[in-house]
C-alpha cells in the first residue's frame, strides 16, 4: 500500500543516486537506506556536504545549535566524569564519535588540561570531510594531541563520547495499520518529481508490545544497537559515554507516541517530512536507551548509569561552574538543565570495560531501573 506523496527539488546528483538505489532494489528501499543515503553519500549527503549545520542563529546558515555550541561549561562539566574515568579505566585517550565542529573537543582538551591532564591524547571519527576541515582549524592548538580516523579502529583503549550521535544513525520505520504491522520504505513518486512512502508487510516488530489496536508509526534502531555492539567488541579498555534525546523503551512505545519520533531541522526550524529537501536537512529519530544499554550488555559491556542531562552535569559541577559566570553565561547554561530545553529530553548512558565503578555523573539521579 501506499500513503503520502511529497513532492520536492532536490540536489540534481543526490537525487539520481537514490533513485539508483530504488530501481536496483526492485522500486523500494527501506526508510533506514533512504536516511542513510540522505545524510552520508559521499559528497552529497547533508553530513557531507558543505552545508553550516551547527550554529546559534539561522543567519549564521546554519540548522541546529547543539549543547557545545550553547556554552563550554558543557564541555567543561563532562570533562570532569571524562577525567575520572581515564583515571579509573587506565587509559589516556579519549575518542569522540561525530565530533561537529570540533568545539566538544576544544571544551574537553581545555578543561583536562587545567586538571593536569595534558598527557592526554584525542581521536576523533567523523565521517564528514567537511566538518573535519572545521574541527582541523578549531583544534589548531592541539594539533600535535589530536589524530582524525574515519571508521571504527579495530582496538582501542580509551573514553570515548558521544554527544547526538546516535539520534543520527539510520532507523526502520514500523506502521501498524488496521491492525497489521509493515515496514514503511521509500518508492518514486511517479506524479511529481520527488519521493513517496509505501508500506510492505514485514515480520519485524517494535521490541515493546504496543497495546491497543489504533494505527501506530514508530522506529526501530538495528544500526545504533549495532554500532555499540561493535564498539564494545573493539574497546579493550576503557568506558563510554553517550548523550542524546530519547526515552527508555517503555515510553518509547507508549500508545499516545504513534507518530514516532523522526524530525528534520534546518535553519532552526523542526519539521516532520524526511522526504522534502533531502540533502539539505538533517534527519534524526529519538533513542531507545533500552536498546542501547542491552546492546552494549549482552556485547560485555558494564553499565555505570543512565539518567537525565541536567541530573548528570549537576553531577558533574556544573552548578558550580555556573556561579562563576556571567549572567549571559549563566542563562546559556541553564539551558542545558531546564526540564523545558534540553535538561529532561537528553539523557545520558554510561558504560564500562570491566568491572563499573561509582562514576559521578550517575550518583545522584540514576534511573537504570527504568530501562
Amino acid at each position: 500500500m501506499t500513503t503520502k506523496t511529497t513532492t520536492n527539488s532536490l540536489p540534481i546528483a543526490l537525487d539520481i543516486l537514490i533513485a539508483r538505489s530504488v530501481e536496483r532494489a526492485g522500486g523500494w528501499i527501506g526508510f533506514d537506506r533512504f536516511m542513510a543515503l540522505a545524510l552520508y553519500a559521499p559528497g552529497l549527503g547533508y553530513y557531507a556536504n558543505s552545508s553550516a549545520k551547527f550554529g546559534h542563529m539561522p543567519s549564521s546558515g546554519s540548522d541546529f545549535v547543539t549543547a557545545p555550541e550553547l556554552t563550554p561549561m558543557f564541555g567543561q562539566a563532562l570533562a570532569a566524569q571524562v577525567a575520572e574515568a581515564l583515571e579509573k579505566t587506565g587509559t589516556d585517550t579519549v575518542w569522540e564519535f561525530g565530533a561537529g565542529t570540533g568545539a566538544l573537543a576544544v571544551q574537553l582538551l581545555h578543561a583536562l588540561d587545567e586538571m593536569g591532564r595534558d598527557d592526554v591524547r584525542y581521536r576523533i571519527v567523523d565521517l564528514s570531510g567537511t566538518l573535519r576541515e572545521r574541527q582541523q582549524q578549531a583544534l589548531v592548538r592541539y594539533a600535535d594531541r589530536v589524530e582524525w580516523l574515519g571508521e571504527l579502529p579495530e582496538a582501542m583503549q580509551g573514553v570515548v563520547v558521544g554527544n547526538e550521535v546516535l539520534d543520527a544513525m539510520p532507523v526502520q520505520l514500523l506502521a501498524r495499520v488496521g491492525g497489521q504491522w509493515f515496514e514503511r520504505g521509500v518508492v518514486r513518486n511517479a506524479r511529481a518529481d520527488g519521493w513517496a512512502w509505501a508500506d510492505r508487510e514485514t515480520e519485524l516488530r517494535p521490541p515493546f508490545e504496543v497495546p491497543g489496536e489504533h494505527d501506530y508509526l514508530t522506529e526501530i534502531h538495528p544500526q545504533a544497537e549495532a554500532f555499540v555492539a561493535t564498539l564494545a567488541d573493539r574497546l579493550k579498555k576503557g568506558a563510554a559515554f553517550f548523550i542524546d534525546y530519547g526515552f527508555p523503551e517503555r515510553e518509547y512505545y507508549h500508545p499516545q507516541r504513534h507518530m514516532g519520533t523522526v524530525m528534520c531541522h534546518r535553519a532552526h526550524q523542526a519539521d516532520g517530512d524526511p522526504l522534502s529537501d533531502v540533502g539539505y536537512k538533517d534527519i534524526t529519530a529519538h533513542v531507545n536507551f533500552t536498546g542501547i544499554a542491552l546492546a552494549g550488555q549482552e556485547a560485555g559491556l558494564e553499565v555505570l548509569g543512565y539518567t537525565s542531562q541536567a541530573r548528570f552535569l549537576l553531577n558533574c559541577g556544573l552548578l558550580e561552574r555556573m556561579g562563576q559566570g556571567s549572567t549571559a553565561e549563566r542563562g546559556m547554561a541553564a539551558r542545558l538543565v531546564h526540564e523545558h530545553e534540553m535538561g529532561e529530553l537528553f539523557k545520558v548512558v554510561g558504560f564500562a570495560v570491566g568491572d563499573a565503578w561509582d562514576a559521578m555523573g550517575f550518583v545522584e539521579g540514576d534511573r537504570s531501573h527504568t530501562l
